[in-house]
């Protein structure tokens, strides 16, 4: 009888399942075609209404994110058995305990991952003219909603999945564009802007910072809400002649990192390539197949590691526009990078759908067979992290391992070597270095890693050390705040002043967010070319932001407070006492500049006070009494604090606006889409100009400065390494909307360099950075490359063999009397990617063009990797030059990239504004 009921009762729930099977709308009855199909895009408009239908499911649970920066709903669909989604908050709060393993023990942990559920994350859409990722992402969605096979109910009651559609702003845009044509031959994804509002395809190197609302709605999810142990980051293309490129990726991975996540990665990885190739379906290349490697912190894929979450990232070909995988010989012979090669041929939308999701169910087949498995090993990552932090720990570098070396070598240089291996004792195994050369690098107390960093609120900007603490809370880090004043190593801290200690589950972030990156010499062989990193090498968050910080070596307590989790802190108000003589702002504090954009909208007059007035600095601004109204918003709401003044200041110039022009081009530029949203962030009004604009002329009569941020000026020539370009031309501007033809051109050297340099004659300003400096050369200043050597008595550039500095940090000796530098310390780390870099010939003194900033030393290298740095010595890295009645400002190094070098953001403001 017992038997007769459970099957009767298996029958009835296999009944139930296929009822409400049929009651879900496929894709094609939904949206009128499958999945894959060729010339054939869903929108985002679309895909939102296609989610609320599958949200009528018990399998899933529809989750609004947050706002996009476009305004739309960004949505996560979470999905699981329904007696899973019974008790999804039981099994979130198993997950975010097991990643943070604070206070439990492995007994505990091995009993909650026994309990819990294992929890995947597959994204899609993020880049969104990469359209396989987003409609796999629907096609998944509607599978796991709908199947009813052995292996997906398995799942299904094993895992939690979060399927996240990561730019819906950018899907509807591309998909849009690309269905308006009615021949479908003619369909391209061409489109006229980026597809994020300001960053485009960097919206996936914002993650450690996440300035962007989309990026700020998933680091929400993945580090605070769910902490899921394994993610998917769907993306394309594949390198030409393969299919997909995945896991496990190409070194260097970040010391940083747990090895165990390594290795999960494999673990995974392997899950993957075998599914691919028992269904047939070849053309998977990793390792050395592709050059993706898990150095760099900042995308949604690689953020993950330094939180022990084992991301993966795959690159698909596919379009709906049929396609072909080209003949690429080398893809050919099977080997450990591409197993199972695929061999040319036709290529169909549809084809990479299915691939996907193969990829998808590998994954999430993975996570069921091995949920315990993976639950634990992320308490185990996070435990291993606390324990490092709680203990002297010295981390394995290129940088120490190279001390041990030079160590030996000065010392057998000296004749000391030998006597160091009989004082010391035996050789390490399988080395010729004795033992006591690594204990005399990883032993030396002054190498530890630090226990904690104390972010003072006495620093000149803590505004903006605000910011970067609250980049840390976005990503999930545990921060303390002093309730009284403090001490620690015989150093007083006031109060307010924020404590990050290492000991927490994430501290692979908290060190690669305050420490430098250490990016080891890597080249192709001896003496060959050096291989370029996969983005940049360094990136140290708090170089980049100016952010003033002590690292403290040994276990520190004091009168702290641990803040709310997840929770966004603001700068302490700042008072604004009477007085009627006026108020002073300092320039050291960068949200000074939003007060003073502020006041002028309201009609307040505001002044620069051209040189130091008590300990403010020079370029700090003087504003008349009638401004309080504006200054205490101003303390309340940004912190800035406005000093009272007994007297009016001398040596002051009134300023205004400038009318700003941010080159733009057919495309959408991101360095110019980043700095649009640093100057609306500023409260800087500005408009647009592209090409056919410049080229128009009477440039003066409309604007008053024009900004090219890292490209807009055409090449000059090799020999001075101007590396500029006009800007994207795009289509012909006949097969556009009339609203976008205006966006297409170029400019170049015979008829759009007259025109700026008639605008700069007449008295306007041209603010240039990295390879937009080449104005300089078409210009006729008298500057030249510093970056190159004399070969048969001419001047060539260096050759990578010789100079390389790919996306790292150097520190700069700055000059902030001088008025584009003014709040500036002596010396600022800046992004340096290859950048430009100058020498001044002697007229250009008599000139009056005046270096901004430049290296001081042989060794500016403050994060990342820069072979043959020695060569940067005494090169300008920026300067100012008068051009007629004008001023041209040229710095080579990135002064807003990626909106992260808060430290270098002055070198644009104090640009902007125009003197009475």
């Amino acid at each position: 009888m017992k038997r007769i009921k459970y099957l009767a009762l298996l029958c009835l729930n296999a009944w139930a399942i296929a009822g409400f099977a049929q009651s879900v709308p496929s894709p094609a009855d939904h949206f009128g075609f499958a999945m894959g199909t060729d010339y054939s895009l869903t929108n985002y408009t679309q895909t939102e209404a296609y989610f609320k239908k599958l949200d009528q499911s018990d399998r899933v649970q529809l989750v609004d994110i947050g706002d996009t920066e476009e305004g739309r709903t960004q949505y996560m669909l979470i999905i699981s058995s329904p007696e899973n989604m019974k008790k999804l908050a039981e099994y979130k709060e198993i997950s975010t305990k097991l990643a943070y393993a604070e206070g439990i023990d492995d007994a505990t942990a091995k009993s909650l991952a026994a309990t819990g559920k294992a929890v995947v994350w597959i994204d899609g859409a993020l880049h969104s003219t990469e359209m396989v990722g987003t409609h796999q992402l629907i096609e998944m969605a509607y599978q796991l909603t709908n199947n009813t096979d052995e292996e997906t109910l398995r799942i299904l009651d094993d895992v939690i999945i979060l399927l996240t559609h990561a730019n819906p702003d950018g899907h509807e845009l591309v998909a849009n564009w690309y269905m308006q044509r009615n021949d479908p031959k003619k369909r391209a994804m061409d489109i006229p802007r980026l597809y994020q509002k300001y960053i485009g395809h960097d919206n996936n190197r914002d993650f450690y910072i996440a300035n962007m609302k989309e990026s700020e709605n998933m680091s929400r999810q993945l580090f605070l809400e769910w902490m899921p142990q394994i993610m998917y980051n769907h993306h394309q293309s594949a390198p030409e002649g393969a299919v997909v490129a995945g896991p496990p990726y190409t070194d260097p991975f970040n010391y940083n990192i747990d090895p165990l996540l390594m290795t999960g990665i494999d673990a995974v990885g392997a899950s993957m390539i075998n599914r691919l190739n028992v269904e047939d379906k070849p053309g998977f290349t990793r390792l050395k197949g592709s050059p993706f490697s898990t150095w760099y912190n900042g995308g949604l894929r690689t953020t993950t590691y330094f939180h022990n979450v084992v991301g993966l990232l795959t690159e698909i070909i596919g379009n709906p526009t049929p396609m072909s995988v080209p003949l690429v010989p080398e893809r050919l012979v099977p080997n450990g990078n591409t197993p199972n090669p695929v061999t040319p041929q036709e290529w169909h939308f549809k084809q990479s759908i299915d691939y996907s999701i193969s990829l998808n169910y590998a994954i999430l087949d993975y996570a069921s067979r091995h949920r315990e498995q993976v639950l634990y090993n992320i308490y185990k990552m996070g435990r291993n992290s606390i324990d490092k932090g709680s203990k002297d720990f010295w981390q394995l570098t290129p940088r120490n391992i190279d001390l041990i070396k030079a160590n030996y070598e000065a010392d057998k240089a000296s004749g000391k070597a030998e006597a160091s291996a009989e004082t010391f004792g035996g050789r390490m195994p399988g080395s010729s270095l004795p033992a006591s050369y690594y204990e005399g690098v990883f032993a030396n107390p002054e190498k530890r890693d630090a226990r904690g960093y104390v972010i003072s609120a006495d620093q000149p900007d803590f505004p903006t050390a605000v910011k970067f603490v609250n980049a840390l809370i976005k990503s999930g880090i545990f921060i303390h705040k002093a309730t009284a004043q403090f001490t620690v190593n015989g150093k007083s801290y006031p109060a307010g002043s924020y404590i990050v200690k290492t000991d927490q589950a994430f501290r692979p972030h908290i060190i690669d967010m305050f420490e430098p990156q250490d990016y080891p010499n890597d080249f192709a062989y001896p003496g060959g070319p050096p291989t370029r990193p996969y983005d940049v090498a360094g990136w140290t968050l708090a170089y980049q932001m100016g952010i003033a910080f002590d690292r403290v070596l040994e276990g520190f307590e004091g009168p702290f407070e641990r803040l709310p989790h997840g929770v966004l802190e603001v700068p302490p108000t700042a008072a604004v006492p009477n007085s009627n003589s006026g108020y002073l702002l300092s320039t050291n504090v960068n949200n000074a500049f939003i007060a003073v954009n502020d006041l002028l909208k309201a009609g307040i007059d505001v002044y620069r006070v051209q040189q130091p007035e008590g300990d403010l600095p020079s370029g700090s601004f003087y504003i008349p009494a009638k401004g309080a109204t504006v200054l205490k918003q101003a303390g309340v709401e940004l912190g800035v604090e406005a000093v009272a003044t007994s007297r009016v200041p001398a040596n002051k110039v009134q300023i205004k606006p400038s009318r700003i022009a941010l080159f733009d081009s057919y495309g959408g530029s991101m360095p110019s889409g980043w700095t649009r949203w640093i100057l609306e962030q500023y409260h800087f009004a500005f408009s647009l100009i592209f090409p056919q604009e410049i080229d128009g002329g009477n440039l003066n009569a409309k604007y008053d400065a024009i900004l090219f941020i890292e490209s807009g000026i055409p090449s000059f020539g090799r020999s001075v390494e101007g590396r500029g370009y006009g800007g994207r031309r795009g289509p012909d501007a006949a097969d556009l909307p009339e609203e976008y033809r205006h966006m297409v051109g170029s400019l170049t050297a015979e008829k759009s360099i007259p025109q700026l340099k008639e605008f700069l004659e007449n008295g306007g300003t041209i603010l240039t950075t990295g390879s937009s400096t080449s104005l300089s050369y078409h210009l006729g200043l008298p500057v030249k490359n510093a970056l190159v050597e004399v070969v048969d008595g001419k001047e060539i550039p260096l050759s990578g063999e010789k100079f390389y500095v790919p996306g790292s940090v150097l520190r700069m000796k700055v000059n902030p009397e001088v008025d584009a530098a003014w709040g500036m310390a002596p010396y600022a780390d800046a992004i340096f990617n290859n950048s430009p870099v100058f020498d001044l010939k002697p007229e250009a003194k008599l000139m009056g063009i005046e270096a901004v900033a430049w290296f001081d030393t042989d060794k500016p290298l403050r994060s990342g990797w820069a072979w043959g740095q020695n060569y940067l010595q005494d090169g300008v890295a920026a300067f100012k030059a008068p051009v007629g009645k004008g001023y041209l400002y040229a710095y080579g190094p990135h002064i807003t990239y990626r909106a992260q070098p808060h430290g270098t953001f002055k070198l644009l403001f104090n640009a902007l504004y125009k003197t009475l």
